[in-house]
């Protein structure tokens, strides 16, 4: 069963996934008036038949419930390529769970009972990441195509840029003319809506290609 509410207040999906009727209301509740999308389950098993394709959203699941506990139902997430930020909520949990619970990426912790500002903290902050995440992956998305657009040469010149390489130290390696290097790097710089070399740099998360260019 589903629950949708929705304010102008704030923004992002909450799913909430806890066996305990009363407190599933009662969260949903609280974050649907202050502005989120909060959809509802009683258990894992029923999420994962169902897991929404919107975004930023945050999961927030008890640890324990009867069936697939909070922590698998996280492990089951990350299986499936879902990498959805997970606050997790319990009464009671063991050293174990907790562990276990942060290895795998738990933005927060909360033990029952908490308070309101404690909760709206937490899926703020997971909320935060689920968009950093998708701006990663759309700058990545976006370079990928970039490159794509490179000519071989020029994807030699921008592996040499991404070394530090000057542009007479691109003429020596690629036995060009300064005039054709300055060129071959306008174009890397142009493919790539880059301004800077810095920020060329920064595009490419600041990796150096594993090809090498071609010898001198």
């Amino acid at each position: 069963m589903t629950n949708d509410t929705t304010s102008s207040s704030a923004s992002g999906h909450v799913f909430l996934v806890d066996d305990d009727d009363r407190l599933r209301n009662n969260i949903a509740d609280l974050l649907g008036v202050v502005g989120y999308r909060v959809q509802c389950w009683a258990n894992g098993e029923s999420f994962l038949a169902e897991i929404p394709r919107v975004a930023p959203a945050v999961l927030i699941t008890d640890m324990r419930m009867p069936g697939l506990a909070g922590v698998d139902l996280h492990a089951e997430l990350i299986r499936l390529g879902r990498m959805l930020p997970v606050v997790y909520i319990s009464g009671e949990s063991t050293v174990m769970q907790t562990v276990r619970a942060m290895k795998q990426g738990a933005v927060d912790f909360l033990v029952k009972p908490f308070g309101r500002e404690e909760l709206l903290r937490a899926v703020a902050a997971a909320l935060e990441r689920d968009r950093r995440q998708m701006q990663a992956l759309i700058r990545s998305a976006r370079l990928t195509e970039a490159k794509s657009q490179l000519s071989p040469r020029e994807i030699q010149v921008h592996q040499l840029l991404l070394k530090g390489f000057s542009n007479r130290e691109i003429v020596e390696a690629l036995g060009v003319s300064l005039p054709t290097a300055k060129q071959y790097k306008s174009e890397v710089m142009r493919k790539l809506g880059a301004q800077s070399l810095a920020e060329l740099i920064s595009l490419s998360g600041s990796g150096v290609d594993q090809d090498e260019p071609a010898a001198r």
